[in-house]
């Protein structure tokens, strides 16, 4: 058997697996990367206005004026499907050994189809390690921008608190 045929095959077994995984992940990664832009956006306009380009009373009144469910709401989605997507490919490394188990265990038994079972073990660990790769570099966006828009939100919240503050006094 050939070295496409092997892979071929294989895709239609255990790599199938690690390949619908990682398309719920990229959805995972899609979704937390549209609410945390979404996030951003609101928060850019309202925390990182320069002083000196804008008014401050209106300034003043769009912090008072945020609707803080929508923004925490948003906040709590991006959060959930990051934490989502964070495990998810964790376990990208673990499907590729998996794989390569469920590949080599025949081997014991049938010691004649030694080397497509060993063909077929490494691609399943080839793809989990792909994937594992791929998406945690993603998951390096993603982090930093998840934290970056946690600061701001305390700080926008923090601010509006401090204006509701000022207006009572």
């Amino acid at each position: 058997m050939s070295f496409w045929q092997v892979i071929g095959k294989n895709l239609l077994g255990f790599d199938l697996i690690i390949f619908i995984v990682a398309a719920f992940n990229g959805v995972c990664y899609y979704l937390t990367r549209l609410y945390t832009d979404q996030l951003y956006k609101k928060l850019n306009l309202l925390v990182f206005v320069p002083s000196h380009k804008h008014n401050p009373e209106k300034i003043a009144r769009s912090i008072r004026e945020i609707d803080e469910g929508a923004i925490v709401a948003l906040r709590k989605r991006s959060e959930a499907f990051y934490s989502i997507f964070a495990n998810v490919t964790a376990i990208f490394p673990l499907l590729g050994i998996l794989g390569t188990v469920v590949s080599l265990l025949p081997m014991v038994a049938e010691l004649s189809d030694m080397q497509q079972n060993f063909f077929a073990a490494l691609t399943s660990t080839f793809w989990g390690l792909v994937f594992a790769i791929l998406f945690k570099l993603l998951d390096g966006f993603l982090s930093a921008r998840l934290e970056d828009n946690d600061k701001n939100v305390t700080l926008l919240l923090e601010r509006r608190d401090l204006l509701k503050e000022e207006e009572k006094a």
